[in-house]
């Protein structure tokens, strides 16, 4: 027998073996009905993961972060279960939960069109109807890259290749579908009943430009439908008050294809953007602040004591200027450093609080790029802080509350 501490602090003896559904089960039968998965000594474990030892479980359902995961986990199998009927030419790449749902990268000749996601929508509610059990399975890493290449998954293959050589690997099944997965998921697909397939969109495999573009299905599914549907609603409404809508219509900044991630301040939008500067000043300046701008063009030597010229060049513009290589700035931090030593300090200059509005450039990827909070052109509010050591404590607390005070005036919520 095995002692099993459960949520409310009671512990019941089982005997060893018993999975987490099953004590799910012992709890309540409508527990059992909606669990997704347990914690099982603090990790997730699928439910058919059986304890053989002490343990503290946990069942999460829907309502919990862990729960929602393998729901979503779930629902990411069944799109692409439907895919592979409709589709079976196309080839699997990865599908995980994410915050607000989940998403799968597929290989085929062409990106998917609207007509296509009706179209996966409504296999996945059949396969949903037909409540196909997930089963999970292991083989030995030799064994399960062979398996994947009979079934004509390079994607798959290569995700196995790059684990160890005793790994053993989890597979889950259901029905005509199988995939490589650790898990966690739900008992069958009968759960998945409120889902909707958002988007299409490109994704580089592995994240590097270097590889394929895929393309990427997003998507989310909850337990009701009241739900999804308060969710899309809610996503709708975020529409309407997105900055790129309220730029355009309020005149404040356009966004050009002669600029892309530059963008262009309208007379509305340096009313506001001056306003924003005019009350930066006045309180960096109650702050004891002084204000300091530094040059946007500098040169390579001092991007190769910074070591930004080594490590970050893929991302700066550079420029020759009379035979010397040059850098726009992607940071204000080198100058900041370089106005620091225009003469000595005593300790008794100190703390020195330095304040700059610089503009600075970096190369973000175009598809990276979103309206003003993606771009490759943007005033950084930078601060350089001199002190002494018995300094610290008190100039990290003042600026956390010269933050506070901005995040609160404008609503932000933040965590540190």
């Amino acid at each position: 027998m095995i002692k099993v501490s459960l949520k409310d602090g009671v512990v019941k003896e089982y005997n060893a073996g018993i999975t987490v559904l099953e004590i799910a089960k012992d709890i309540s039968e409508g527990l059992a009905r909606n669990a997704c998965c347990g914690m099982v000594n603090g990790k997730v474990e699928d439910l058919r993961f059986a304890v053989n030892e002490d343990s503290t479980v946990e069942i999460c359902t829907f309502d919990t972060p862990e729960g929602k995961r393998a729901f979503r986990h779930t629902a990411s199998h069944v799109m692409a279960q439907a895919i592979k009927r409709l589709y079976p030419e196309t080839k699997l790449a990865i599908g995980p939960s994410i915050d607000d749902g989940f998403y799968y990268d597929f290989d085929r000749e062409k990106a998917f069109t609207q007509e296509e996601l009706d179209a996966i929508e409504k296999e996945m509610k059949k396969i949903v109807k037909e409540d196909i059990p997930l089963e999970r399975f292991e083989l030995p890493r030799e064994e399960a890259i062979k398996f994947m290449e009979e079934k004509g998954e390079p994607y798959k293959v290569e995700l196995i290749q790059d684990l160890p050589e005793d790994a053993v690997i989890s597979f889950y099944k259901q029905g005509d579908f199988t995939d490589l997965c650790a898990g966690p998921h739900l008992m069958s697909t009968k759960p998945i009943k409120a889902f909707k397939l958002m988007s299409v969109a490109g994704a580089y495999w592995r994240g590097n430009e270097k590889n394929k573009m895929l393309s990427r299905i997003y998507g989310t599914a909850y337990t009701k439908a009241s739900d999804l549907d308060a969710y899309i609603t809610m996503l709708e409404e975020a529409k309407k008050r997105d900055h790129r809508k309220l730029g355009k219509e309020l005149k404040l900044f356009a966004l050009l294809d002669e600029g892309p991630g530059f963008p262009f301040f309208l007379p509305n939008g340096m009313i506001v953007k001056n306003t924003l500067i005019d009350y930066w000043r006045e309180i960096h300046k109650k702050a004891g602040y002084v204000e300091v701008s530094t040059p946007i063009i500098l040169s390579r030597q001092l991007w190769e004591t910074s070591g930004h010229w080594d490590h970050y060049k893929e991302n700066m513009y550079t420029t020759v200027i009379d035979d010397q290589d040059f850098a726009i700035k992607p940071m204000n931090c080198p100058g900041g450093m370089l106005v620091y030593k225009q003469e000595m300090h005593s300790y008794r200059d100190l703390p020195l609080r330095v304040g700059e509005l610089g503009i600075v450039h970096r190369h973000e990827k175009s598809g990276a790029l979103h309206g003003l909070m993606r771009v490759r052109c943007f005033t950084q509010d930078d601060a350089h802080i001199f002190m002494t050591e018995d300094q610290i404590r008190d100039e990290i607390k003042g600026v956390v509350e010269l933050i506070d005070s901005v995040y609160k005036l404008f609503g932000f919520k933040y965590d540190v």
